[in-house]
Protein backbone atom coordinates (compact mmCIF):
# COMPACT_ATOMS: atom_id res chain seq x y z
CA UNK A 1 0.00 0.00 0.00
CA UNK A 2 3.14 2.38 0.79
CA UNK A 3 4.23 1.44 -2.71
CA UNK A 4 1.07 1.95 -4.30
CA UNK A 5 0.70 5.47 -2.57
CA UNK A 6 4.29 6.23 -3.77
CA UNK A 7 2.88 5.41 -7.00
CA UNK A 8 -0.05 7.99 -7.10
CA UNK A 9 1.93 10.56 -6.17
CA UNK A 10 4.30 10.42 -8.89
CA UNK A 11 1.06 10.15 -11.14
CA UNK A 12 -0.53 12.91 -9.75
CA UNK A 13 1.62 15.43 -8.85
CA UNK A 14 2.48 16.68 -11.92
CA UNK A 15 -0.92 17.94 -12.56
CA UNK A 16 0.49 20.31 -9.50
CA UNK A 17 3.21 21.74 -11.91
CA UNK A 18 4.15 24.65 -11.42
CA UNK A 19 3.41 23.85 -7.37
CA UNK A 20 1.75 26.47 -5.61
CA UNK A 21 4.30 27.29 -2.45
CA UNK A 22 2.19 27.61 0.22
CA UNK A 23 0.59 24.60 -1.08
CA UNK A 24 3.47 22.33 -1.37
CA UNK A 25 5.85 23.28 1.58
CA UNK A 26 3.85 22.10 4.56
CA UNK A 27 3.35 18.94 3.35
CA UNK A 28 6.80 18.72 2.42
CA UNK A 29 7.97 19.83 6.06
CA UNK A 30 5.48 17.00 7.66
CA UNK A 31 7.02 14.28 5.53
CA UNK A 32 10.30 15.08 6.90
CA UNK A 33 8.68 15.33 10.26
CA UNK A 34 7.49 12.36 9.90
CA UNK A 35 10.34 10.57 9.32
CA UNK A 36 11.98 11.79 12.72
CA UNK A 37 8.76 10.49 14.27
CA UNK A 38 8.15 7.51 12.95
CA UNK A 39 11.96 6.11 13.12
CA UNK A 40 11.84 7.37 17.04
CA UNK A 41 8.99 5.49 17.52
CA UNK A 42 10.81 2.40 16.08
CA UNK A 43 13.23 2.78 18.97
CA UNK A 44 10.60 2.45 21.78
CA UNK A 45 9.02 -0.62 20.12
CA UNK A 46 8.36 -3.91 21.61
CA UNK A 47 6.75 -5.61 18.37
CA UNK A 48 9.11 -6.96 16.44
CA UNK A 49 6.51 -6.72 12.84
CA UNK A 50 5.17 -3.47 13.92
CA UNK A 51 8.95 -2.25 14.23
CA UNK A 52 9.17 -3.22 10.62
CA UNK A 53 6.15 -1.78 9.79
CA UNK A 54 6.78 2.06 11.74
CA UNK A 55 10.10 1.38 8.93
CA UNK A 56 8.22 1.42 5.66
CA UNK A 57 6.58 4.32 7.07
CA UNK A 58 9.77 5.94 7.87
CA UNK A 59 11.30 5.46 4.46
CA UNK A 60 8.37 6.59 2.82
CA UNK A 61 8.23 9.69 4.13
CA UNK A 62 11.69 10.30 2.51
CA UNK A 63 10.28 9.30 -0.86
CA UNK A 64 6.76 11.76 -0.41
CA UNK A 65 9.40 14.62 0.23
CA UNK A 66 11.36 13.44 -2.95
CA UNK A 67 8.42 13.54 -5.66
CA UNK A 68 6.58 16.68 -3.79
CA UNK A 69 9.67 18.29 -5.07
CA UNK A 70 9.49 17.57 -8.49
CA UNK A 71 12.76 17.26 -10.15
CA UNK A 72 13.99 14.48 -11.76
CA UNK A 73 16.81 13.74 -9.51
CA UNK A 74 14.05 13.48 -6.54
CA UNK A 75 11.33 10.66 -8.60
CA UNK A 76 14.71 8.95 -9.75
CA UNK A 77 15.68 8.71 -5.90
CA UNK A 78 11.72 7.98 -4.88
CA UNK A 79 11.45 5.17 -7.17
CA UNK A 80 15.14 3.61 -6.96
CA UNK A 81 14.17 3.66 -2.98
CA UNK A 82 10.34 2.27 -3.52
CA UNK A 83 11.49 -0.60 -5.08
CA UNK A 84 14.30 -1.32 -3.12
CA UNK A 85 12.61 -0.82 0.49
CA UNK A 86 9.48 -3.40 -0.81
CA UNK A 87 12.18 -5.45 -1.19
CA UNK A 88 14.23 -4.89 1.88
CA UNK A 89 10.73 -4.72 3.92
CA UNK A 90 9.57 -7.85 2.68
CA UNK A 91 12.52 -9.76 3.87
CA UNK A 92 12.47 -8.30 7.09
CA UNK A 93 8.70 -9.81 7.32
CA UNK A 94 9.90 -12.99 5.94
CA UNK A 95 12.24 -13.44 8.79
CA UNK A 96 9.93 -11.95 11.54
CA UNK A 97 7.47 -14.82 10.11
CA UNK A 98 10.48 -17.51 10.50
CA UNK A 99 10.82 -16.45 14.29
CA UNK A 100 7.16 -16.53 14.79
CA UNK A 101 6.59 -20.20 13.48
CA UNK A 102 9.10 -21.42 16.04
CA UNK A 103 8.57 -19.10 19.27
CA UNK A 104 4.80 -18.10 18.53
CA UNK A 105 5.38 -14.65 19.76
CA UNK A 106 6.70 -10.98 18.00
CA UNK A 107 7.93 -9.60 21.90
CA UNK A 108 11.40 -8.69 21.14
CA UNK A 109 12.38 -9.50 24.85
CA UNK A 110 11.33 -13.00 24.63
CA UNK A 111 12.94 -14.17 21.73
CA UNK A 112 16.51 -13.06 22.38
CA UNK A 113 19.43 -15.08 21.36
CA UNK A 114 18.15 -17.29 17.83
CA UNK A 115 21.77 -16.83 16.52
CA UNK A 116 22.27 -20.02 18.87
CA UNK A 117 19.72 -21.81 17.54
CA UNK A 118 19.65 -20.35 13.51
CA UNK A 119 22.99 -19.44 12.89
CA UNK A 120 22.56 -18.80 8.61
CA UNK A 121 19.41 -17.53 9.66
CA UNK A 122 21.04 -14.77 11.70
CA UNK A 123 22.89 -14.22 8.79
CA UNK A 124 20.16 -13.32 6.94
CA UNK A 125 19.15 -10.97 9.27
CA UNK A 126 22.09 -9.16 9.59
CA UNK A 127 22.21 -8.75 5.55
CA UNK A 128 19.06 -7.53 5.73
CA UNK A 129 19.27 -4.89 8.14
CA UNK A 130 22.37 -3.68 6.66
CA UNK A 131 20.35 -3.37 3.56
CA UNK A 132 17.76 -1.51 5.46
CA UNK A 133 20.67 0.88 7.08
CA UNK A 134 21.36 1.55 3.13
CA UNK A 135 24.66 0.28 3.62
CA UNK A 136 27.08 0.03 0.04
CA UNK A 137 26.62 -1.56 -2.46
CA UNK A 138 22.86 -1.89 -1.82
CA UNK A 139 20.41 0.11 -3.92
CA UNK A 140 18.56 1.31 -0.84
CA UNK A 141 21.84 3.51 -0.98
CA UNK A 142 21.55 5.33 -4.46
CA UNK A 143 18.13 6.02 -3.66
CA UNK A 144 18.66 7.59 -0.10
CA UNK A 145 21.88 9.36 -1.44
CA UNK A 146 19.27 11.14 -4.51
CA UNK A 147 16.65 11.90 -2.37
CA UNK A 148 19.44 13.56 0.35
CA UNK A 149 20.37 15.59 -2.49
CA UNK A 150 17.36 16.35 -3.68
CA UNK A 151 16.24 18.02 -0.80
CA UNK A 152 19.52 19.64 0.28
CA UNK A 153 19.61 21.61 -3.04
CA UNK A 154 15.32 22.71 -2.37
CA UNK A 155 16.37 23.74 1.09
CA UNK A 156 19.79 22.94 2.42
CA UNK A 157 18.81 23.52 6.65
CA UNK A 158 16.67 19.67 5.33
CA UNK A 159 20.45 18.01 5.49
CA UNK A 160 20.23 18.09 9.43
CA UNK A 161 16.45 16.14 9.43
CA UNK A 162 17.76 13.48 6.59
CA UNK A 163 20.76 13.38 8.91
CA UNK A 164 19.25 12.72 12.24
CA UNK A 165 16.73 10.30 10.34
CA UNK A 166 19.27 8.39 8.95
CA UNK A 167 21.02 7.97 12.38
CA UNK A 168 17.91 6.77 13.92
CA UNK A 169 17.62 4.46 11.37
CA UNK A 170 20.98 2.49 11.61
CA UNK A 171 19.96 2.96 15.26
CA UNK A 172 16.75 0.81 14.82
CA UNK A 173 18.45 -1.25 12.81
CA UNK A 174 21.09 -2.25 15.24
CA UNK A 175 18.44 -2.34 17.80
CA UNK A 176 16.48 -5.17 15.96
CA UNK A 177 19.02 -6.65 15.07
CA UNK A 178 20.74 -7.26 18.81
CA UNK A 179 17.54 -8.18 20.63
CA UNK A 180 16.48 -11.05 18.13
CA UNK A 181 19.77 -12.58 17.41
CA UNK A 182 21.86 -11.57 20.50
CA UNK A 183 22.27 -12.93 24.38
CA UNK A 184 21.26 -16.00 25.85
CA UNK A 185 18.16 -17.78 24.49
CA UNK A 186 15.13 -18.27 26.86
CA UNK A 187 15.12 -21.95 28.35
CA UNK A 188 11.64 -22.00 26.82
CA UNK A 189 13.25 -22.26 23.58
CA UNK A 190 15.59 -24.75 23.88
CA UNK A 191 13.63 -27.22 21.55
CA UNK A 192 12.87 -25.15 18.35
CA UNK A 193 12.25 -26.65 14.84
CA UNK A 194 15.10 -26.34 12.30
CA UNK A 195 15.07 -23.74 9.61
CA UNK A 196 13.54 -24.67 5.85
CA UNK A 197 15.79 -24.47 2.24
CA UNK A 198 12.59 -22.91 1.35
CA UNK A 199 12.41 -20.24 4.16
CA UNK A 200 16.90 -19.78 2.94
CA UNK A 201 15.77 -19.45 -0.72
CA UNK A 202 13.05 -16.77 0.09
CA UNK A 203 15.65 -14.31 1.78
CA UNK A 204 18.34 -14.36 -0.80
CA UNK A 205 16.15 -14.04 -3.52
CA UNK A 206 15.22 -10.51 -1.58
CA UNK A 207 18.54 -9.90 -0.95
CA UNK A 208 20.45 -10.77 -4.48
CA UNK A 209 18.37 -8.41 -6.47
CA UNK A 210 19.31 -5.62 -3.95
CA UNK A 211 22.90 -6.31 -4.37
CA UNK A 212 22.92 -6.68 -7.93
CA UNK A 213 20.79 -3.94 -9.16
CA UNK A 214 23.49 -1.72 -8.25
CA UNK A 215 25.55 -3.02 -11.38
CA UNK A 216 22.96 -1.61 -13.29
CA UNK A 217 20.95 0.78 -11.59
CA UNK A 218 19.44 2.48 -14.95
CA UNK A 219 16.78 -0.44 -14.61
CA UNK A 220 15.09 0.83 -12.09
CA UNK A 221 16.40 4.05 -11.99
CA UNK A 222 16.39 5.28 -15.23
CA UNK A 223 12.69 6.40 -15.60
CA UNK A 224 13.19 9.78 -15.22
CA UNK A 225 16.67 10.77 -16.09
Amino acid sequence: LLKLGGYGLIRISPLLNPHPSNLMFPIIILALWGILMTSSICLRQTDLKALIAYSSVSHMGLVTAAILVQTPWGLTGAMTLMIAHGLTSSALFALANTNYERTHTRTLLLVRGLQLAFPLMSTWWLLTNLTNMAMPPTINLLGELFIISTLFNWSPPTIIITGIGTLITATYSLYMFLMTQRGSISTQFRLLPPTHTREHLTTALHLLPLGLLIMKPALISGLFT
